[in-house]
């Protein structure tokens, strides 16, 4: 029988729980990581034994990425830093936003990081090398950091084609390659950045999540500093599908692991009011690639709510019916088992939620 695991990591040190069959979820108890942000989380299921990476950022020693092949009972850490500047670069390394195993090439573990850099890792995660022409691309002297920093924070690998990578920075937008990192080229035409002079720009967009569609791999879903939109051509073009959202600002977009056209997201009030779109706790899940919209709120708070949901926080366990799953900056976790319809608080009183994940182990 398979076990899911969930990972919440947040302010202060990385939360697992664990469920097997109809029992109910039993979380560690006490958190790993103690004080350190855990920015990101991988559960790499590829091959015979999983493997937990994390990218924790400890206010003494400083950001490294981690990785356990016990379900997360027993941890190590590289003796040299994994994920590091190279010194010609004259850059250091702030924090790891996003750690992807990529969908096409077994060993190889990407990072995202702050400043706004891509990694590759072809041992599962324990060495990392610069991928130098995204970190020279000529556009780069234009980036400019978001409110949160300038975050790599997106990885997307091709299924069908491991040269094909797209990944997301806030704030410089989506970029892509085809040649395996040999060059980049910015894949923004069509989503908006209304902060900028020009708001239909070809790098620049505040993008903050990208997903990709269970069924077709050239459809992607983009939550965007004002915007979500579409794309049906791998990001070549996008088109807004915020039509029928309480609000189109947001951090979180999740593809379901099997169903085509069906995507979640968590409205956000505005990026000058980062609170639940009036003030409700309601994820919003589309069955028709953007079309519609429809609330889904059994089993969630019914009273004004203010926890917002970040771009990592909300992730899906890869079932069928699909696990969801969301940690709140309140500190509150909740989890549906049938695909959004209904939900249940699995955690309470945590620190800030920074990132989730969750997967079927076994």
């Amino acid at each position: 029988m398979a076990e899911l695991i969930l990972t919440v990591g947040t302010r202060k040190g990385l939360f697992i729980g664990r469920k097997r069959g109809t029992s109910a979820w039993q979380f560690d108890d006490t958190p790993y990581f103690n004080a350190q942000a855990i920015y990101s989380v991988a559960i790499d299921t590829r091959g015979d034994s999983p493997r937990l990476l994390v990218g924790g950022d400890s206010s003494h020693f400083g950001p490294s990425v981690f990785h356990s092949d016990d379900l997360g009972r027993t941890w190590t850490e590289p003796p040299k830093a994994p994920v590091k500047f190279p010194k010609d670069t004259e850059a250091s390394l702030e924090r790891v936003w996003q750690l992807h195993p990529a969908a096409a090439e077994p060993d190889v573990v990407y990072a995202g990081t702050e400043p706004a850099a891509l990694y590759k890792s072809r041992d599962r995660g324990e060495t990392f090398e610069l991928v130098r022409p995204l970190w020279e691309h000529p556009t780069r002297d234009k980036w400019v950091p978001g409110g949160g920093g300038e975050g790599l924070h997106t990885v997307l690998t091709d299924p069908r084609d491991p040269d094909a990578v797209t990944v997301a920075v806030s704030t410089a937008g989506v970029f892509r390659t085809l040649d395996g990192g040999k060059s980049w080229a910015p894949a923004n035409n069509g989503v908006s950045a209304v902060f900028l002079p020009d708001p239909n720009p070809e790098f620049g967009q505040c993008v903050h999540k990208v997903a990709r569609d269970a069924a077709d791999p050239d459809r992607l879903y983009l939550q965007n500093h004002w915007g979500v939109f579409r794309s049906d051509d791998a990001g070549a073009h996008w088109t807004d599908i915020g039509e029928g959202l309480p609000s189109d600002f947001g951090f979180a977009a999740v593809a379901h692991p099997h169903r085509a056209d069906t995507a979640y997201v968590f409205p956000i009030n505005a990026d000058m009011d980062r609170v639940p779109a009036d003030h409700r706790c309601r994820v919003y899940r589309t069955a028709d690639a953007g079309k519609s919209w429809e609330p889904l709120s059994a089993g969630l708070p019914t009273g004004d709510h203010y926890g917002t949901v970040l771009r990592d926080a909300m992730c899906s366990d890869g079932q069928d019916p699909a696990g969801i799953y969301f940690g709140n900056r309140n500190g509150e976790v909740y989890a549906s088992a049938d695909d959004g319809d209904s939900w249940r608080e699995l955690a309470s009183h945590l620190p800030d939620v920074l990132c989730v994940r969750a997967a079927a182990i076994g």
